[in-house]
Parts: structure tokens; sequence; C-alpha cells
């Protein structure tokens, strides 16, 4: 157990429903009646803010939840539908004060300039602390709902046409990017005497001309307050990574040790490099679920109890960890001397394994002199330690 102190972390939670395994919502401190109403979801980043963390990310997607990876299942016996991310982000926000809020957004089948506009207002709502998550969708039973193309079913989601996915993924954060930037920050004038509310001038058309979008601009939303908020994704491997490099403030990875951490922590930077950004700053969150008990054997059984109720083990892409708070905080300390900056923890038990995180974790690491005792900024970038960023197409 280590007691000295060490370098802070930045810490955020995904939310997921009733929680990250399949059987939660039937988990005694789950409240599925509750799942799709505003006071559930302010219940949950209100207790995400308690303590202290830095965002709570919001899952969402394009097609119901399955137990089978890209088609649909016959299940009924898990939470199947979701409310839309970024409304229930915007709902929350005028009950927060300081923590990020961070939709996920699918950038497949939709138009880069409504999402920019809906983050942006989000950015104001909240005051200064929006950011997204941007994920793409190869299911074609997903593109079937939009009808504007079709997707070829595929058993491995490392093709050609994932990659060309995650491509046009980075292009439709960099219109995105671009709109944010189209209004310069002093084009509301707002004189009543002189009946002048806009200046002209400092609308910028945007002319992004590529392969997978043609965007004039300028947006209809004036420049964001944090004038860029936070771009995020989760990424396992190369296509992803490169998205990574070349787009996002904070980048999810899913390492299972600490040799395979420094790994993807060398690829990544090696994209960034290769997308011309090593110098700019680039978060990279480790993602764990994670059943928080007391002790070792609770945890596990927890886990055991859902894995029964499931019909199946829990498999997950992140590592899985069940134990105690300072097993936690031993093992994202290690983890973050492998180079990750923060980590992105998934409740197991929304109900359950949050409060955990907030009131046994959060003291532990606090302890250690490795997480805030307070919130040291009014912004999410300023409490991941990001400057605002200069508008792009002000003069110089």
């Amino acid at each position: 157990m280590s007691s000295t102190p060490s370098a802070p972390l930045h810490l955020a939670v995904a939310l997921d429903g009733t929680g990250w395994h399949p059987a939660s919502w039937r988990d005694p401190a789950a409240r599925p009646r509750d799942l799709f109403t505003a006071g559930y979801w302010a219940d949950l980043v209100a207790e995400a803010e308690r303590g202290l963390l830095d965002f709570v990310t919001i899952e969402d997607g394009l097609g119901l939840q399955s137990s089978q990876d890209g088609t649909p299942d016959d299940r009924t016996d898990q939470v199947r539908g979701r409310l839309d991310a970024v409304l229930v982000a915007s709902r929350v926000a005028p009950l927060t004060r300081h923590i990020g809020l961070v939709p996920t957004v699918v950038a497949t089948h939709t138009e880069p300039f409504h999402l920019s506009k809906a983050i942006a207002t989000l950015d104001y709502v909240s005051g200064g602390r929006a950011g997204l998550r941007v994920q793409i969708t190869a299911r074609p039973h997903e593109a079937a709902h939009f009808g504007r193309r079709t997707l070829p079913a595929s058993e491995n989601d490392d093709t050609a046409a994932v990659a060309d996915l995650f491509e046009e993924a980075a292009d439709y954060i960099e219109v995105v990017r671009r709109l944010w930037d189209s209004w310069e920050d002093d084009a509301e004038i707002r004189d009543v005497a002189t009946g002048r509310f806009i200046d002209r001038r400092k609308l910028h058309y945007i002319d992004f001309e590529g392969r997978h979008f043609s965007v004039k601009g300028p947006s209809i939303t004036p420049r964001p307050p944090q004038g860029q908020p936070l771009v995020t994704a989760l990424a396992h491997r190369s296509a992803p990574y490169r998205l990574l490099g070349r787009q996002a403030d904070v980048g999810y990875v899913t390492p299972h040790d600490t040799d395979q951490a420094r790994a993807i922590v060398a690829e990544v930077r090696a994209a960034q490099e290769q997308a011309g950004r090593a110098a700019e700053p680039l978060h990279l969150f480790g993602d764990l679920v994670v059943f928080l008990d007391d002790d070792q054997a609770a945890a596990e059984d927890r886990r055991a109890r859902l894995d029964t109720l499931a019909g199946e083990p829990y498999r997950s892409d992140a590592r899985v960890f069940a134990g105690t708070a300072v097993q936690l905080a031993d093992l994202l300390q290690e983890f973050a001397e492998a180079g990750l900056s923060g980590f992105r923890l998934r409740p197991a038990v929304a109900g359950h394994d949050l409060p955990a995180i907030t009131r046994t974790l959060v003291p532990e690491l606090q302890r250690r002199g490795a997480f805030r005792t307070a919130y040291e900024a009014d912004t999410l970038r300023g409490l991941l330690g990001l400057a605002r960023p200069a508008n792009r197409y002000a003069a110089a």
C-alpha cells in the first residue's frame, strides 16, 4: 500500500443505464424504474460531482443494446433503450456547478453541423463544462435506421471499411472544430444605441471540402465559452489510435496490464506526432470496469451473483476490477507510472459502485496526495489543465 504523495490523477466515470454489468438492473442498489427519468441522471451526476470527479461520460448509440457484437439479440432480461445523451447532459447541466459533461455522439449517419451546435449549446448551458465522446458504428442494422447507405456485415471490426469510418470521424470532428471557431470571440457587439448586434466580418465561412463532408459554415451558434469543448474517444487499436492522434483532447484506452499500457501509450503518441500534434496536450485515460466493496471477497461474490443472474460470465473490452478502494488505488497508481494521466471508471452497478468510487476510492487517493481535494477550475478544459485555444480564423 503506497502512502507517499504522487502526481495527481484525473478521474472520470462512464455512466451507462443501471451499470456496465448486463444484470446490474437486478441489483438491490439499482433503480430500474427511474432509469428514464431526469432525476435518475441528475442524482448520478450529483454523486460524481460530490466526489470531485473531472467529468462523466454518458453512453449512447443508434441501435438497441445487444449481448452480441454487431447484431441485435432477442433477450428480454437486460436493459434495452436509452435516452439521448446530449439532451440528458443539457438537462443535468444547470443542476451542477463544476463537473464536466461528456455525452456520447455517433459520427456515422449524423451531421457535424447539427452536432457542433448541440455541443456548443451544452457548453453555454453548463458554463464551459461540455465535451463529447465521438464513436462510429459499422453495424448494418443501424445503417438501416437512416437509409442513406449500406454497410457490409462483418465478423471482424478491424477491416478497411471500419478504418474508413474512423477516417470519416476524424473529418467529422475537424468540421465540428472549425464550426466552433467560425464566430470570433467578439463577433457579438450587442450595442443597443447603434443597433449593431453582430460584426459580420467576424463570422467566417469554414469552406470544408473533403471526401466525406462539404460544409460551408459559419455556425449559427456563437463560439462556445471554452472556445473548443473537449473532444474524447475510446480506442482499442490502430485506426482509432490514429483518430486520437489527429483530433482528441482525451483518449480512453483499455490496457489489461502495465506493459500493455506502455505499448498503447507509445502507439498513440506516435500517431499524435504523425498528425503534427506532438506539442499539443493529449490525456490518455485507462478504462476499468469496477466492482468496489469493503473487502475483495464481497466484490467477487457480487460479481458472481450478477453473472449467475445474467446466465454467463461478464466479459469486457476493459480490465475488470473486483476489490477494495485501497487495492484499486494501488492499481491506478501502477498504471499511471506507465504513462496514463487519468482513468475512466465504469461502475458495474451504478447505484452501488459509483458511490463506492466517490466515498471510498476518492478519499483513499486524497490520503495519498493523488487526487484533488477541491475543484480548482470552473471549466472542463481548466480541470484538465488545457488552455482555452485561440480562434483559428481571428486576425493575428
